[in-house]
């Protein structure tokens, strides 16, 4: 397994723990919590799935000065408390300083999440002046 080069201060019990990593390849897993749910059924709220996908995708480009662009995300299914989902994504095009990234995010056969992701490799940290 390749080792991380992006987002090492990112708490796992939001975005998942990585579970595979290889040139342009990363597969994370995360079990949801309570803290997730946001009502009575159990329902966890969307923005941890995308969180998950999108730790995914900043990983399958692992550079240390990769960011988020844009996105085109579906939602396909509910996701309850207790699952256990398991992102993939793929580096499928890179154009200069720009990634695209494809994620699938699943509950073991069944996907619940999809998206294309638009990431940057900057030259230095989008923090840095």
């Amino acid at each position: 397994m390749a080792e991380a080069r992006t987002h090492l201060g990112v708490d796992s019990r939001w975005v998942g723990e990585v579970l595979a990593l290889d040139e342009g390849i990363a597969r994370v897993g995360l079990v949801t919590t309570a803290e997730m749910v946001v009502d009575e059924y159990g329902l966890i709220h969307g923005g941890f799935v995308f969180g998950l996908a999108d730790y995914a995708a900043m990983l399958a480009v692992n550079d240390p000065h990769v960011v988020l662009g844009a996105a085109e995300t579906r939602f396909l299914q509910p996701v309850s408390l207790g699952d256990s989902l398991v992102a993939e994504a793929s580096l499928e095009a890179e154009e200069g300083h720009k990634r695209l990234v494809f994620v699938q995010v699943r509950r073991g056969s069944t996907t619940v999440f999809s998206g294309q992701f638009t990431c940057f490799v900057l030259e230095h940290h989008v923090l840095e002046q």
